[in-house]
């Protein structure tokens, strides 16, 4: 190869001394041997080799392009799910396009016909209105929510989790507890952790609480909720489970500004697995979610779309982390 040359993929083949179909093959996403691999990586960083989008797409008529369409990035699990999905997209070969609709419906309904009119080859979304309206032109897969009955959805196991919390605050010895969500008006997994926690409640015979505000609402109810409860230096309850450490946050800064300690006389625990990155440590004892497993199941179900795939409802499993908001 000239030195002013672009290098093409049958210069990377001569580089790494496979044949041009091997090198195919890793370029598009396609399984090869682990060696192979490694070889025809270090010949593309090696000699800058570049994919040609243009001409790859009109070859195969595909645009080796997926919209990732997310309510926010504001959100840490949200970031964390978007950088998953996009790392995941790049090892397949594929350019992601991140739409952010604010929690819009509008928005969201927007997304999914530039999808359409940019002729997109997939769409991974985690919305929020219970209108929208997706189509079966496109391959589409949810995170979390269920939209209609072919669209493939991939979540944790929430029923699980919920089970989880609530085993593990009986168990570090809370007698009364109190369950606090944040519901959003679509159909989705999520709620499926108050049915796990109400579940070990109920078989335990522990006596609860819970409390579900709407998305969109103000937060003052949830700390009106919680001085109606502290009473002469005492709260009702000794164990709390949010469905989010955003919210166990939150609901952990006002409880220590009225002198409740935690964990010392009420444990909390939340569900997602945030790490603070400034310190790599997690925000609050939580109910892990296997983000980067999420992310690589929900591309891989995405290009891999076939029938088998419509419909499919993939639970990953969670697991508990102990952070100091709980006496473990």
């Amino acid at each position: 190869m000239k030195p002013d040359q672009t290098p093409t993929m049958k210069d990377v083949a001569q580089e790494c001394g496979l044949s041009l179909a091997t090198v195919s093959k890793v370029i598009n996403g396609l399984p090869v041997g682990k060696a192979s691999r490694q070889k025809v990586e270090a010949a593309i960083e090696k000699l800058g080799y570049q994919v040609n989008s243009y001409a790859r797409a009109l070859k195969s008529s595909k645009t080796y392009s997926v919209a990732l369409v997310m309510p926010s990035l504001k959100h840490p699990f949200f970031a964390h799910l978007t950088d998953e999905l996009t790392k995941n997209l790049t090892k397949r070969g594929y350019n992601s396009l991140l739409m952010i609709t604010n929690y819009d419906p509008e928005s969201e309904q927007k997304s999914f016909a530039m999808v359409r009119t940019n002729k997109m080859d997939g769409v991974i979304a985690l919305t929020y209105s219970p209108d929208l309206k997706v189509g079966e032109s496109i391959p589409v897969v949810t995170i979390d929510r269920h939209l209609e009955p072919y669209v493939p959805c991939v979540s944790s196991d929430n029923f699980r989790g919920g089970e989880m919390a609530a085993e593990k605050l009986i168990e570090l010895g809370c007698k009364k507890l109190l369950f606090m969500r944040i519901t959003s008006p679509i159909q989705g997994e999520p709620n499926k952790r108050l049915a796990g926690f109400e579940n070990v409640c109920k078989m335990r015979n522990i006596d609860y609480e819970t409390l579900l505000l709407n998305d969109n609402e103000p937060e003052d109810p949830i700390y009106s909720f919680l001085d109606e409860h502290f009473k002469d230096g005492q709260f009702d309850f000794d164990g709390i489970f949010c469905n989010a450490d955003m919210m166990a946050c939150r609901v952990i800064r006002h409880l220590k500004s009225k002198g409740v300690g935690v964990p010392d006389q009420v444990q909390i625990i939340g569900y997602d697995g945030i790490i603070d990155r400034f310190t790599d440590q997690y925000v609050c004892s939580t109910i892990e979610q296997p983000i980067a497993q999420m992310a690589e199941t929900a591309v891989n179900v995405l290009l891999d779309f076939n029938n088998a795939s419509e419909g499919m409802n993939i639970c990953l499993p969670v697991k508990y982390v102990s952070a100091g908001t709980t006496k473990d």
